[in-house]
């Protein structure tokens, strides 16, 4: 690039001392975690911040009139929870041999396993490719500055991933399950398109949910009240107890987010006998209706079976058929999804380790990592419920 075209990186240690049209104008709307008002109700609300490991250090990259042409949400941690990409085993392996793998630099969207902009560049920027690359070394210059172990990027875009590839990042894959939209008219459209066996399963598992008596009420940001936040987070934090121990999100993020994304926020709730017994958080993007959150009474599943199924995976299906959206997104993990029309997708991640040895050992790693994703991803794909094989955007 000229001189006159000489980019500058800025860091901020909170996102709500970036101006949210600047943020906004180079993340796009198609995804909603990636927008300054999602990332705002992280950290106002305490779930994100530095008393729970996530420190923000943001990127803003500037041309010369000062224009934002770029950003990067990263945050400092001091640990590896609410990532979805883990790298436990390279923190163990490198601490038993005596280094020191935390605190790292990490650039998501924080307990958020969805593919969005991590470098994001302002549409009609110059070029591009360069904002990219000043981000990606202000991302390395601030690892050796700050004395970080390393750097990582989850759930980039495909052509960030390719790109920080070209720069010498180490590359890892995973994969996630979506439900693509082949201009399905409705539900049953959609039905028809799969087997026998599984159009008859699904149907029966509807069929148990509506004969249980339990209420299903879809809410949007402005029907929700405080009685469906109260209990959709006492049901959220029940379900994560069961599990691993308390969950990410604290109540006033609830709030935050319904003050903030309201207009793209979906509840599916469930009420028997007059109590609410499960709950489902839905967002809407400009491509896809992301399932995020679930939580549910400990006696749920004997109350009510295929609950989980009917408010995360069927319910979203049928409105992102009635929104026209070509997407729905279920979120990591989970092979049920399978059988009830989710197809594996592949998600991206980026690594820059800054020890030799340990780089060396990761690259290795990962590269026999990414041979069994891309075969588990053929087998799972050849099991999709579909009649003939479903089509898929390529990866």
């Amino acid at each position: 690039m000229g001189a006159e075209q000489a980019i500058t990186i800025e860091r901020y240690g909170s996102i709500e001392r970036i101006p949210a049209a600047e943020w906004d104008a180079c993340t796009g709307a198609e995804d909603p975690f990636s927008c300054h008002g999602f990332l705002a109700a992280l950290e106002r609300s305490g779930s994100a911040s530095g008393a729970t490991g996530w420190q923000p250090c943001h990127l803003v990259a500037r041309d010369s009139d000062g224009r934002a042409v770029g950003i990067c949400p990263a945050y400092i941690k001091d640990h590896s929870f609410g990532e979805f990409i883990f790298d436990w085993g390279w923190a163990d392996a490198f601490e038993r041999a005596g280094g020191r793998y935390y605190p790292k630099l990490q650039v998501s969207i924080p307990f958020t396993p969805v593919t969005g902009p991590r470098l994001a560049v302002r549409p009609g920027a110059a070029d591009p490719a360069a904002v990219r690359r000043a981000l990606a070394e202000a991302l390395t210059e601030t690892c050796d500055r700050l004395g970080l172990s390393s750097v990582h990027i989850t759930f980039p875009r495909r052509e960030e991933w390719d790109q920080l590839g070209e720069l010498g990042w180490l590359q890892r894959t995973a994969h996630q399950y979506h439900w693509h939209n082949a201009g399905y008219r409705d539900f049953e459209d959609f039905l028809a398109h799969l087997s026998h066996r599984r159009r008859k399963e699904i149907r029966r598992e509807r069929r148990a949910v509506a004969a249980s008596g339990v209420e299903i009420h879809a809410l949007d940001g402005s029907e929700v009240e405080a009685e469906h936040l109260d209990a959709f987070y006492r049901l959220y934090q029940e379900t994560c107890w069961q599990k691993l121990g308390p969950g990410y999100l604290t109540r006033a993020f609830l709030d935050e987010l319904s003050a903030r994304l309201g207009d793209r926020a979906l509840w599916m709730m469930a009420r028997l006998d007059g109590e609410w017994i499960a709950g489902a958080l839905h967002l809407y993007g400009t491509e896809a209706l992301y399932g995020r959150n679930w939580g549910c009474r400990v006696d749920t599943r004997e109350r009510v079976p295929y609950l989980h199924f009917e408010l995360c995976y069927y319910q979203a299906i049928e409105r992102a058929i009635a929104a026209g959206l070509p997407r729905a997104e279920a979120g990591v993990q989970g092979e049920h999804k399978l059988q009830r029309g989710y197809a594996p997708a592949t998600t991206y991640a980026a690594h820059w380790i800054a020890h030799p040895g340990l780089r060396e050992a990761v690259t290795t790693y990962i590269a026999h990592e990414r041979e069994m994703v891309a075969e588990a991803i053929e087998v799972l794909d050849a099991h999709t419920p579909y009649r003939g094989r479903a089509v898929h955007p390529a990866p």
